[in-house]
């Protein structure tokens, strides 16, 4: 093992104690960030003062639950720009008629304010409410903790395998990766179904993280991109359940991507090229079968997405069925146009890549409906990235037709 590093590892000796620095920078950064954001959350309230009682009104768009997916429900007061969040029952939501309450603002001795529904507060459920504020504040500082960490990985293999990627692939590798760190402090996601924001997003770059490794080395024509795969998958179902959304693309994930992973492993494997081992063996579609792939792919939307959008299903998207139609049409067409690809890939066909650019734009379409502003960085890196794999694998199977006709010669 060390001599494989050793084989591999940054040779430039100035590169490499560049990214040895940057390394450390980067850990230093995200342990300072994890010790400031847990000291701000861990922080005493301190003493609490009333300053006045107001009227507040009922945000009814930011509510949609339902008795068998939320057992307890989070209801929005505002006045202004004063927000009160009031966790009721299920069964006391269901009986909550008041379009309007009473609440009760208080001031911390670091000046922050709390809002309560009652004023009797005790110094327990002021801590408890200061620490939601504290959590929601430091929300950026988490994320680029958790950013950073993704980088020191992200630069790590960069490093280490240095000599498997070529110069332009480190960089498109690195700047995806520096663009979603910066994406993930700008744009901090909420809390969803009982989830903190810096948990979902933590999920996100991983997301991005696996799915540009992966895509990367499919790129390479290397049969190790099935082993990030399987990772990949793994996360995209832990999100899908977070998010209690996109349900075609977490049975298709189920059902057939982790399956096709594993069985494609072993077929890329079988079809190594002869004169380098770590690429594969690709070609192309004839035309007749681009035409049944086509039909299949809208016969599968519509009976798919007919058939979830007939289910009753709490979504992220509250009292909008227009847009949770769209996005059920959408996912389905995307799931369909993935299983597609999945069988590209499986049998090693070029037409994957073109597959990959629809699969990106209905994806790109879903995060921009979602507000997943930071999983559009990871659209960017399918499109530059596509295009890079398309060439390459083109250029391949012309070189090697080539070089079959003159064989026969």
């Amino acid at each position: 093992m060390v001599k494989f590093f050793q084989k591999n590892i940054e040779p430039n000796k100035k590169l490499r104690i560049a990214e040895i620095v940057i390394l450390v920078l980067l850990i230093l950064g995200s342990i300072i960030s994890y010790g400031v954001g847990f000291t701000k959350i861990n922080s005493d309230v301190g003493t609490i003062s009333f300053v006045q009682s107001m009227e507040m009104t009922r945000d009814f768009e930011m509510e949609d639950y339902d008795g068998e997916e939320n057992a307890m429900c989070d209801v929005t007061y505002r006045a202004g720009d004063k927000e009160l969040v009031v966790t009721y029952t299920y069964e006391e939501y269901e009986n909550l008629d008041a379009k309007t309450i009473t609440g009760y603002e208080f001031k911390t001795s670091d000046g922050t304010n709390l809002y309560f529904d009652h004023q009797d507060v005790s110094q327990s459920q002021a801590q408890q409410k200061y620490q939601e504020i504290m959590a929601n504040q430091t929300m950026p500082i988490f994320n680029f903790a958790n950013a950073s960490l993704i980088l020191v990985l992200s630069l790590l293999i960069m490093m280490l395998f240095s000599r498997q990627f070529t110069t332009y692939e480190k960089s498109w590798f690195m700047s995806i990766m520096v663009l979603a760190t910066i994406f993930s402090v700008l744009f901090p996601e909420e809390s969803a179904n009982g989830v903190n924001g810096i948990i979902i997003m933590l999920l996100y770059l991983l997301d991005t993280f696996l799915n540009i490794l992966c895509e990367l080395l499919i790129s390479k024509q290397s049969r190790y991109n099935f082993l990030v795969s399987v990772l990949v998958e793994i996360v995209e179902i832990a999100m899908c359940v977070v998010l209690m959304y996109r349900f075609a693309t977490m049975a298709t994930t189920l059902f057939f991507w982790l399956p096709i992973d594993i069985i494609s492993y072993i077929n890329w494997s079988r079809h190594k090229d002869e004169n380098e081992d770590e690429l594969t063996v690709v070609r192309r579609l004839k035309g007749w079968q681009e035409v049944l792939v086509i039909i299949g792919i809208i016969l599968w939307t519509f009976v798919i997405g007919y058939l979830i959008s007939g289910l009753d299903i709490a979504t992220d998207f509250y009292n909008n069925e227009m847009l949770e139609t769209a996005i059920i049409y959408i996912d389905a067409c995307a799931s369909a146009v993935g299983i597609a690809n999945g069988l590209f890939i499986f049998f090693r066909f070029r037409e994957q890549w073109i597959a990959w650019y629809i699969c990106a734009a209905l994806e790109a379409i879903i995060n921009i409906i979602s507000g997943q502003y930071v999983l559009l960085i990871l659209k960017l890196g399918y499109f530059t990235n596509t295009t890079y794999g398309y060439i390459k694998w083109s250029k391949y199977i012309k070189s090697h037709k080539e070089d079959e006709r003159l064989s026969i010669f």
